[in-house]
């Protein structure tokens, strides 16, 4: 599939092939629906590689809309040396307001996470706090609700008791990761969708049309402006909702109108649809 998808890209500079590294789906585009229908028959009959072709998957996320606190314990002895590893924990969301330029020293922050190591009196030694840290970023990375990565979450490790035997790092990675997926799923777990910015440019007599459709896509009307001969309509639509929109489009407006999207934030999905979603995981 990938040595024709590269000859037919090749010949073609209007189509492009990517991979995306978080749905794992190699990604093809074209001028519109039908031309990528054109380079799926040609590289059945061209090329003999019958693909599985669909819509591309929404890269959605989860996160925590409030404060919980968790312990993690793991221990196994398993004749001769054993495991012990002991955290106890608090998440909540993540400020976003804060500037990291003005975080405390015993918080560190990534664009998705942030740990505050609040360890006082050596409850747990020094070099266990990296591995601790690591299992709390992997069990997020899990997901609670239907295993999308978790993100804008703070979690403090405050607590916790270790072994002089016994402890090792993997011991406390594993319960770093036994108690975030603990606290989470106490944390009011909700599941986050792309919201992408659009703009349709469309003849007047298509108004009306074009802002029912764009309305029962789940669809905000941020506003309308005139644009030369046409006018422009703003919206704010869920990405899941604008797949193969461009087809849709040019019958509704008899070709004369077109849309730009990009990407603008992430927001809750409604329940309705957090439903669906975690029905097609499972």
């Amino acid at each position: 599939m990938g040595l024709a998808l590269n000859r037919l890209a090749q010949e073609d500079p209007t189509f492009k092939v990517s991979s995306d590294t978080e749905t794992m789906e190699t990604i093809i585009a074209g001028m519109g629906e039908l031309h990528l229908e054109i380079i799926v028959d040609r590289m059945k009959r061209e090329f003999n590689v019958d693909a599985n072709v669909g819509k591309p998957q929404v890269a959605y996320r989860e996160t925590i809309t409030a404060n919980a606190e968790a312990e993690g314990k793991y221990i196994k002895q398993s004749g001769g040396k054993g495991n012990y590893g002991h955290v106890r924990i608090r998440i909540k969301p993540m400020d976003q307001t804060v500037d990291p330029k003005d975080l405390p020293k015993n918080v560190k922050r990534t664009d998705r996470f942030e740990f505050i190591n609040s360890i006082k009196g050596g409850a747990i030694p020094q070099e266990y706090i990296a591995p601790i840290e690591k299992g709390l970023k992997e069990g997020l990375d899990r997901g609670i609700v239907a295993g999308f990565r978790m993100e804008n979450v703070s979690v403090e490790l405050y607590d916790g008791s270790f072994h002089e035997v016994d402890s090792n790092e993997m011991a406390f990675k594993i319960a770093a990761s036994m108690a975030v997926q603990d606290a989470a799923a106490r944390a009011k777990p909700v599941i986050l969708e792309p919201m992408m910015k659009v703009e349709v440019v469309t003849p007047d007599k298509f108004m009306g049309d074009i802002t029912g459709s764009l309305s029962g896509k789940r669809g905000l009307i941020e506003g309308m402006e005139a644009r030369g001969m046409n006018q422009a309509v703003k919206a704010v639509v869920p990405l899941s909702e604008m797949f193969g929109y461009m087809t849709n489009l040019r019958s509704m407006t008899e070709g004369r109108a077109s849309f730009t999207m990009e990407f603008l934030r992430y927001d809750i999905v409604p329940q309705n649809v957090a439903e669906t979603i975690i029905k097609s995981r499972t």
